[in-house]
């Protein structure tokens, strides 16, 4: 009966997060505005560097995540008997 309370409350968490979601558009206003500048002053401007950093970005929380799921999973998950 705990888990299922506790996976309807991670759930609802969840589904709050999802519908609940605060506008964060700064980084990407900033971003537009620094590759703009740097392509008006030098016409074959690269912006390989600029994706580059982006995605570095984007693996940090998907690293946090996977890294607490790993050791959630170890915590509720104790190892087995290996029958000899």
């Amino acid at each position: 009966m705990k888990k299922l309370i506790f996976a309807l409350a991670l759930s609802f968490l969840l589904l709050g997060q999802l519908l609940l979601v605060a506008p964060a558009q700064a980084q990407c206003v900033m971003c537009k505005a620094q590759v703009e500048a740097a392509k008006a002053e030098n016409d074959d401007y690269d912006v390989a560097g600029l994706n580059k950093g982006i995605v570095y970005m984007m693996t940090v929380p998907y690293l946090l995540m996977g890294t607490i799921g790993y050791f959630w999973y170890r915590r509720t998950h104790p190892k087995r008997a290996t029958a000899a």
